[in-house]
């Protein structure tokens, strides 16, 4: 048996695996034999089959069978110490033809490069303090959500709702009456913006015409307004502040104190993680190696899992295979790069320790999170040893964004200007 190794660029690989009758015969005679005690044949007690009948019988496919136990094995115990493949491995070939085995691989190796200079490296940090202002609109949300509607005769304005028939137009213009179906409409929705400047200034009894859609997926209806609501919020009061903070607040005053700290603890999570899409985007701009092939495959093909996932378990009738990964092409470049330059990073920061207050912090907050005790959790993680990897795996991650924020530059901004830089990195 033989693996010799032939480049196709420097970190895509083509591995060979050669090898004679001879380094698979003691397989195939111990296959012959397990066969022999199944296979019955009239004329032959059961198990009494001669070797050599089951050989000319069965002996090409229980050798081709074999020949792929062999070639998984030798890759598994030889390839995979040897040369530590990164992604899936790509069969390309497998030939066992006059006693001569050869099977081909395409294989993915690490890229070696070196990190750049972290003190080079420049994100941008959120940095908002929750004002009086924005406890007030949080409690006046909190109030109408809590509150209740009342049918009015009066026009629609943007915070009402609004009961309708929606009835499908056909290409001749004439409403299908068939198909009409009675819609509720929350005007201060965000889902509802496409409806909002149709439907304001309208009143009962109004047939209002709107198309839906966008680009060249539109549909033509026709709404009949029903019944038109307009809300009550509800009182904001000391019992009312009890019970919406499950008596964590006693008083409107308390609420209120508990709303900033909530909103506050938001924007501190959201800028955490924003600085961590910062902090990997510019480490991924900063660094120019080749990705393996089967890597990317690898990693697309992830992709293609949390669509089917999402889906139920299968993939939308209409899911376009190919167009979808080359739309994901780019998106899978970056995952798979900065999976390479975290490897680089947890490298660098060897030093770094997961002692059990961590585990448990993860736990403490994941049982919140959950609605479960942390022994629970604790007893869910120690069934299932690759969840506790997981989590291991996160927690070192989250280490290294933190040996990071010492050593990167980090721009503090302002919630407005984050914004506008967000806003104009997605339009261009």
């Amino acid at each position: 048996m033989d693996i010799s190794i032939q480049d196709i660029n420097s970190v895509d690989k083509e591995i060979i695996i050669t090898a004679q009758r001879e380094d698979l015969e003691p397989k195939f005679q111990e296959a012959y034999k397990k066969y022999k005690k199944q296979i019955h044949m009239p004329g032959f007690r059961p198990g009494k089959v001669p070797i050599n009948i089951v050989r000319k019988r069965f002996g090409d496919e229980i050798e081709q069978e074999e020949v792929s136990k062999y070639v998984q094995e030798v890759f598994e115990k030889e390839v995979v110490p040897e040369y530590e493949p990164v992604g899936e491995p790509q069969m390309l070939d497998l030939v066992w033809e006059d006693d001569q085995l050869e099977a081909k691989f395409k294989v993915g190796m690490r890229p070696e490069f070196e990190l750049v200079d972290l003190e080079k490296i420049e994100a941008d940090q959120l940095v908002h303090d929750v004002s009086d202002k924005e406890v007030e609109e949080e409690l006046e949300r909190v109030l109408e959500q809590q509150g209740n509607w009342e049918v009015v005769d009066e026009e629609i304005n943007e915070s009402s709702r609004v009961t309708v028939d929606a009835i499908p137009v056909g290409e001749d213009g004439e409403p299908d009456q068939e198909n009409k179906a009675e819609e509720v409409i929350n005007l201060n929705d965000d889902e509802s913006e496409q409806f909002r400047d149709d439907l304001i200034g309208h009143k009962t009894g109004d047939e209002v015409d709107v198309e839906i859609g966008h680009d060249d997926h539109t549909h033509d209806f026709k709404l009949v307004v029903k019944q038109v609501e307009k809300p009550h919020p509800a009182k904001l009061t000391d019992e009312f502040a009890k019970k919406q903070s499950d008596g964590e607040a006693k008083n409107v005053d308390e609420y209120k104190s508990l709303l900033k700290s909530r909103i506050q603890n938001y924007y501190d999570q959201s800028a955490g993680d924003l600085f961590k899409n910062e902090v990997v985007d510019s480490l991924v701009d900063a660094h120019n190696f080749e990705i393996p092939e089967v890597f990317m495959e690898q990693v697309l093909n992830q992709y293609v899992q949390r669509v089917q996932q999402q889906s139920g378990g299968e993939l939308p009738e209409s899911f376009d295979m190919e167009e979808f990964k080359e739309n994901m092409s780019e998106r899978a470049e970056h995952d798979a790069r900065w999976f390479f330059i975290n490897e680089k990073l947890q490298e660098k920061f060897d030093d770094i320790e997961i002692k059990p207050d961590d585990i448990d912090a993860h736990l403490t907050a994941q049982a919140a999170q959950y609605g479960v005790t942390v022994d629970q959790m604790r007893n869910m993680f120690a069934q299932n040893p690759q969840q506790l990897e997981n989590l291991r795996n996160s927690i070192r991650e989250d280490k290294v964004f933190d040996r990071l924020k010492d050593v990167v530059k980090i721009n503090e901004i302002d919630k407005e200007t984050y914004q506008k830089k967000h806003d104009d990195k997605i339009s261009k």
